[in-house]
């Protein structure tokens, strides 16, 4: 018995309880909306958490396509950087999947003596964090970026009507002189 077996076996198990791992980071009103709201529209933070995790059990206990792997993980990792996590906060969930194979598949891996297969599941999922954690990078980035943008524009358009303001009363005392 291999391990990418066994996690092909218990996916929807393991699925399961690491989406419910995941909403836990979450406050205790939009985790308990994330459970209960299953429609795709209805809850799409839910839904791309659901979808992703589907992804990376599947390529776990697979090849690993990196590339396939990163589409979803960015578009979790996009929800989490916006949102008011910290950067360990924002990538850690990744982590809470050593724990779910580690007490789901247990008993397997005990009777089955496979502990150095959980050594490079676990690695896999290490290099899945690192992956995460420069996506989030990334994204924080871009959004201070945005807000830097935002602030120069706003500012810009201050001073743009404040000089306005300053040429319209220089025009009222030139033509007042008249």
């Amino acid at each position: 018995m291999k391990i990418s077996v066994l996690l092909s076996e218990k996916k929807r198990e393991i699925a399961k309880t690491w989406f419910d791992l995941i909403v836990e980071t979450y406050p205790q009103d939009t985790a308990n909306f994330l459970k209960t709201q299953k429609n795709r529209f209805g809850n799409p933070v839910g839904h791309t958490i659901s979808e992703g995790i589907e992804v990376v059990l599947e390529e776990l206990s697979g090849e690993m396509d990196f590339a396939r792997i990163s589409k979803y993980l960015d578009n979790i990792i996009r929800i989490r950087a916006i949102q008011d996590f910290t950067p360990s906060q924002a990538v850690g969930f990744i982590f809470l999947l050593k724990k779910v194979i580690r007490e789901e598949l247990f008993n397997e891996i005990h009777a089955n003596h496979l502990f150095d297969e959980l050594l490079v599941i676990e690695s896999k999922i290490d290099q899945l964090a690192n992956i995460s954690f420069d996506m989030y990078i990334a994204c924080r980035e871009k959004i201070y970026k945005l807000k830097a943008n935002e602030l120069r524009n706003r500012t810009s358009r201050i001073l743009k009507m404040s000089n306005m303001f300053k040429e319209a009363e220089v025009e009222e005392k030139d033509t007042a002189g008249f």
